[in-house]
């Protein structure tokens, strides 16, 4: 996973957004998922309290945390292994924040993004399947490898974020996960 302090990170009370604007870092709230930026872009918001059921139903996340394991900080794989391999695909337009120093926040680490929320949902979402298949096309069992990729012939990333997010009323900050 690439270390907080990659290339855009903050100086401790600005974080220069891809777009090149300032913010303070304690502007950014637990419920936010969206930034409105003075660029007139939305860029999206994502901490480390925020659970990768933000982006999958819990069965999924389940299952992906009993089959990765981790070698880091982290009890077990979640959103910050999200946002670390979106961070190694699109390296310059996410920038990450470390406030592990900074009480005032309430969490740890604050990653955002160039692209608006659907659009991190749905790379999100991309990325998560390409491992996945990479991870079967080690499997012993032919019959489990075509059984997938048959799968992912009719699946459909942004009808998935769209169903996803609409069950999980985003626009709410009161959303529950699925």
């Amino acid at each position: 996973m690439v270390e907080p302090t990659a290339p855009g990170s903050g100086d401790g009370d600005r974080l220069e957004l891809p777009c090149g604007e300032p913010v303070d870092p304690h502007e950014i709230d637990l419920g936010m998922r969206e930034y409105s930026c003075p660029c007139g872009d939305t860029h999206a918001v994502v901490t480390d309290v925020h659970p990768p059921s933000r982006f999958f139903p819990e069965s999924l996340v389940a299952i992906l945390q009993e089959t990765i394991d981790t070698d880091d900080e982290f009890e077990q794989f979640g959103t910050p292994h999200l946002m670390g391999v979106v961070l190694e695909e699109f390296p310059e337009d996410v920038v990450v924040h470390d406030a592990s120093d900074d009480g005032a926040v309430g969490y740890t680490l604050l990653w955002m993004t160039e692209f608006d929320a659907r659009r991190l949902h749905e790379i999100v979402v991309e990325l998560v399947v390409e491992l996945m298949e990479h991870a079967i096309s080690h499997a012993d069992d032919d019959t489990a490898v075509s059984e997938f990729e048959s799968q992912m012939l009719e699946f459909d990333v942004a009808e998935f974020v769209e169903q996803y997010r609409r069950e999980r009323e985003f626009e709410s900050e009161h959303d529950q996960p699925i």
